[in-house]
């Protein structure tokens, strides 16, 4: 089991490295540069080697970077759109620093132009930004559908991905907290869901889960994230979510409102389910 949770990268690699085993945790996401912002800090070799280090000693999963939430590569406005693809396109080059994880954002919201011209402008980003040499996937993340966003079904990121170049450099991000509140009922049929999931898009390109409780009844389209156990899903729900073996193997981000007692809480809640679940 691959466990972690979202953590500051303001002092560096190598402390994030620390500070998710100080968590428990055994792999992480962070975000590339301010969420709120573009500003990127100037990235350190040495001290991103070192973080390579820590995660081969301590036999960490794959981490889950986060693209700033300013990022919108399917904005109507030409300044957000230009902004947006810069930042797509220097964060991929940074992500070489550390080579084989994941690069995670969300598609982004159409603002009145269509979920199609939404998918084709998504799809154009990604084609601009990859390279055949770079060694990160790409997530696209699943989204509530909350206003114009655009992957709130299945089907929009399929429609995504068939329009991409270089296939095997994009996969998705299962987020559990969105695909319920965009209407995918994982407390009643988790199978079903990931069977649909498996017809539509092919499991093999879900690389990994956001692991989130919700605030909202299934289907509510509004992305408003809880503890594990405290909303809408439930602790049991999830937990078969964690423990279900298609999902085996992949990173699981907990973005529940925490602080770091909370998270420790919640990865030793989930590490300790496992005999529970076999």
């Amino acid at each position: 089991m691959y466990i972690g949770n979202h953590l500051s990268s303001s002092k560096g690699f190598e402390h994030m490295g620390k500070e998710a085993l100080k968590l428990g945790a055994n792999t992480f996401a962070f975000f590339t540069r301010n969420p709120r912002g573009g500003a990127a800090k100037e990235i350190s070799e040495d001290d991103a080697n070192k973080l390579r280090a820590l995660m081969e000693e301590h036999h960490f999963g794959k981490l889950v970077a986060h693209a700033p939430y300013t990022m919108n590569v399917c904005a109507e406005k030409e300044s957000v759109l230009n902004f947006s693809r810069g930042v797509l396109v220097d964060d991929l080059a940074r992500m070489e620093y550390l080579p084989h994880n994941y690069y995670n954002f969300h598609p982004g919201s159409h603002v009145g132009q269509g979920a199609e011209k939404g998918i084709e402008l998504i799809a154009d980003a990604l084609n601009a930004a990859l390279k055949p040499e770079y060694q990160t996937i790409v997530l696209l993340e699943t989204m509530a559908g909350k206003g114009s966003e655009v992957g709130k079904s299945f089907e929009e990121l399929k429609a995504i991905l068939d329009r991409i170049e270089l296939s095997d450099k994009v996969g998705v991000c299962l987020d559990t907290c969105h695909v319920w509140d965009a209407g995918y009922d994982i407390v009643h049929d988790l199978d079903g869901v990931l069977q649909n999931f498996d017809e539509i898009i092919g499991l093999d390109r879900l690389c990994a889960v956001h692991f989130n409780d919700s605030m909202n009844d299934c289907g509510a389209h509004k992305d408003r994230h809880q503890k594990i156990g405290e909303g809408k899903i439930g602790a049991d729900a999830l937990l078969a979510v964690a423990y279900h073996p298609l999902l085996a193997g992949r990173p699981f981000i907990l973005e529940t409102p925490n602080d770091d007692e909370g998270y420790a809480r919640e990865i030793a809640m989930v590490r300790n389910a496992e005999p529970l679940a076999k």
